[in-house]
């Protein structure tokens, strides 16, 4: 058993700290995308080595037992200003811990989000040169919010580290990335903060750790903020949907995984699935969007969607049982029937359209009318079209054949 109830209370900062954000301490602009930033409380000369998961002896899970509850105070005055009903309105002093495995595991899930991220923008502004970035479109002062960005996440990584608690939170991995020109960058930048913020906006409600969840919330905000301005970056309309799509853990987990490569061998292994993976193999690419002019980065423009109703999307997908994740320690599973369906997670919707199987491990489905499809959002092969909603999209997973895939309709 572990008890975090000693652990620190939870702190970040919001200013920038200009020897945490020095672009040249990430890898030199000729090596591969493969790169490992050390968060600024590690002592550390550089980049450090970090020794790989052996999948063939799994790490020891982690079984939580909460700490004990704080005693409620009593406050005067402020009962017939308060109506009946709500969680955790009393007086009772907020305890920043997990306050069960789901708690310590989702946590953990949003831990590691948090750290790719703060590599992935230390990662792009080293790989490519300023006269590459400007030749994207993005001057100084843009590179400069790309650093802010890498910041906010020192910060996010050091709250949650905190919560979960020193010596039992995960520590940094090592990640391979999928571009090879700025606005690939730019683009990778905001599908992989899009599926961070579903990820968390999956779980945040069910949480028994209420304020733990408070403060999640308050980070997962500036997430937001951060996706609007990649889509700006892009030359994308910045909020082109109402509301955002929630996904569940395993959803992001498996989104998440392919890109971790190695991690520390004490880090948390995650108990969710990692499924099938699914290609779309025709997903629109704002990144080939020819006229910079037109279309490059912008504060807003009329580029508000890359797809429509009818649109054919051309399908592959995995079978389970391959490696994935760090030294491929995880295994894809499923334990869904046969592939009938096809999910669209879109705002407060999911939607379904036929699944025309066309070969081993292909199919097409039609992108549907009377949907809310814009954006960044995703998409699933499920064998079954039941109702569900973000409060418990988690429902879904035991229909996934395959997926989800980060789909750019907009």
């Amino acid at each position: 058993m572990t008890d975090y109830s000693s652990s620190s209370l939870p702190s970040a900062t919001s200013s920038v700290n200009s020897s945490n954000s020095t672009i040249s301490s990430a890898v030199a602009t000729s090596s591969p995308p493969v790169s490992s930033t050390v968060l600024p409380s590690q002592p550390t000369d550089g980049p450090t080595t970090v020794s790989a998961i052996t999948p063939s002896v799994p790490t020891a899970d982690v079984t939580y037992q909460p700490p004990a509850a704080p005693t409620p105070t009593a406050v005067a005055g402020l009962s017939p200003y308060t109506p009946a009903g709500g969680l955790d309105t009393n007086s009772t002093a907020p305890l920043y811990r997990p306050l069960s495995d789901f708690d310590f595991q989702s946590l953990t899930l949003a831990l590691y989000q948090e750290y790719i991220e703060l590599d992935l923008f230390h990662h792009g502004l080293a790989q490519f040169s300023a006269s590459e970035f400007e030749a994207a479109g993005l001057s100084a002062q843009d590179r400069f919010l790309i650093e802010f960005m890498a910041d906010q996440e020192v910060a996010h990584a050091e709250l949650l580290s905190n919560i979960i608690g020193q010596g039992v939170a995960a520590q940094q991995c090592e990640y391979s990335y999928p571009f090879d020109t700025v606005r690939d960058f730019i683009d990778f930048s905001q599908k992989l903060t899009r599926f961070g913020e579903s990820g968390v906006l999956g779980f945040l409600q069910h949480l028994d750790s209420r304020a733990s969840a408070t403060l999640l919330m308050d980070s997962i905000a500036t997430e937001s903020r951060q996706q609007l301005i990649l889509r700006q970056f892009e030359g994308l309309f910045p909020m082109p949907v109402d509301t955002e799509p929630s996904i569940s853990q395993s959803m992001a987990w498996t989104l998440l995984a392919p890109y971790i490569t190695s991690c520390p061998q004490n880090n948390t292994r995650l108990v969710w699935l990692n499924f099938p993976g699914l290609n779309i193999t025709n997903n629109p690419n704002a990144s080939n969007l020819s006229n910079l002019d037109e279309d490059g980065p912008a504060i807003s423009g009329h580029n508000n969607s890359l797809s429509a109703p009818g649109y054919i999307l051309n399908l592959q997908w995995e079978n389970p049982g391959l490696p994935v994740g760090p030294n491929g320690s995880y295994t894809t599973n499923t334990a869904a029937g046969t592939p009938t369906y096809v999910a669209w997670i879109s705002q407060l919707n999911t939607t379904y359209t036929a699944l025309n199987v066309t070969g081993n491990n292909t199919g097409t489905t039609v992108q549907p009318l009377y949907a809310p499809i814009n954006g960044t959002m995703f998409v699933a092969i499920t064998d079954s079209n039941i109702y569900v909603t973000p409060h418990n999209i988690t429902q879904l997973d035991p229909h996934i054949v395959a997926g989800p895939a980060v789909y750019q309709s907009g």
